[in-house]
């Protein structure tokens, strides 16, 4: 599942959810539960796909957030810092 986390002019940010269940074959072993983010700079086009240790620091981020309500302009300047991650545009999924 996807979950719309921000949205503007230049930015949109999607929380990734793995999905547990695989219809076709059922899981050998363990199933890791894989979450990420999705950032796209509208502006350029690029997309950035954060996760492992890379979600889990953009992850602190939106607590932070949460905790005290950034400007636009201070949520902004973070995703342009992990946008500027992807050198070229890409498509993860």
């Amino acid at each position: 599942t996807m979950n719309l986390l921000y949205e503007s002019d230049s930015f949109t940010v999607m929380h990734m959810l793995a999905n547990a269940e695989n219809e076709a074959s059922p899981p050998q072993g363990p199933v890791l539960e894989r979450h990420g983010f999705e950032i796209v700079d509208k502006r350029s086009g690029k997309e950035v796909y954060l996760d492992g240790s890379w979600a889990e620091m953009f992850q602190q981020h939106i607590h932070a957030w949460q905790m005290q309500t950034p400007t636009q302009e201070e949520v902004e300047d973070t995703l342009e810092s992990y946008a500027g991650l992807a050198q070229q545009p890409v498509v993860v999924h």
